[in-house]
């Protein structure tokens, strides 16, 4: 059976995961995780993306993002793979393959799933026991958000301005809301859609979404005939 094409509409949340083939490491030096920190940054403007969170762990990494055309998002991920690769082989003096085939990534829905999304990629470290706060990981967005130093790479998304009136407010409100945890219910949804590939929402949403695209956007029911979408999440 052949594989859907990724699910990618403009003006919405992508949250988006790039594995290591065969879960190895894609980083041997903190100059590698530059890097690639800064082909994120060239690749983004350049194919008009607008990135709202990351963080880069040993052997993947996410992205929380939105596009503003059809074929930005794979343009920018090909673009950074294909020279990240490149140039991580030459140093390495390896050929092949680096990534685990392509990229994994899902639409989510914005005013559910937005901050529960930013919160559960700062938190990644966490839950694989490198730190035990996410303000301890250098390599993710999560210190730009709290305060502790500005990130050219981001561009919070609306909900985030709404957190507080002022700096001080939001970057509090965030803290806490990272502090509070993504829960299981939560996790689960957002890790399993962003490996499947279906939409993250509530079925008035995800139902809406299939109106604007003929790319099927949820899971088929069992035995039933695909008549209306469903969210993934219960």
């Amino acid at each position: 059976m052949a594989r859907l094409p990724r699910l990618t509409l403009p003006g919405y949340p992508h949250h988006v995961v790039q594995r290591g083939n065969n879960r190895q490491p894609i980083f041997a030096r903190n100059a590698d995780y530059q890097e690639l920190l800064d082909l994120l940054d060239e690749q983004a403007k350049a194919f008009d993306v607008v990135l709202h969170a990351y963080v880069l762990m040993s052997n993947h990494f996410h992205l929380l993002v939105t596009p503003q055309s059809q074929d930005g998002l794979p343009k920018m991920m090909q673009a950074v793979g294909r020279n990240y690769v490149r140039s991580f082989n030459h140093r390495e003096q390896r050929s092949g393959t680096l990534w685990e085939g392509r990229y994994k990534s899902t639409l989510i829905q914005t005013d559910r799933y937005l901050l529960a999304c930013m919160a559960y990629i700062d938190l990644n470290p966490v839950r694989a026991g490198l730190v035990t706060q996410p303000q301890d990981y250098p390599w993710s967005s999560h210190l730009h958000y709290v305060g502790v130093r500005p990130d050219r790479l981001i561009t919070p998304h609306a909900l985030y301005w709404e957190l507080g009136n002022t700096p001080f407010a939001r970057e509090a409100a965030y803290a806490e809301l990272v502090h509070s945890g993504v829960d299981a219910t939560q996790q689960s949804a957002l890790t399993d859609s962003v490996l499947s590939g279906w939409a993250l929402g509530a079925p008035d949403f995800v139902a809406d979404l299939q109106k604007r695209t003929a790319r099927r956007v949820a899971k088929k029911a069992a035995g039933r005939p695909f008549l209306s979408p469903k969210t993934i999440a219960i």
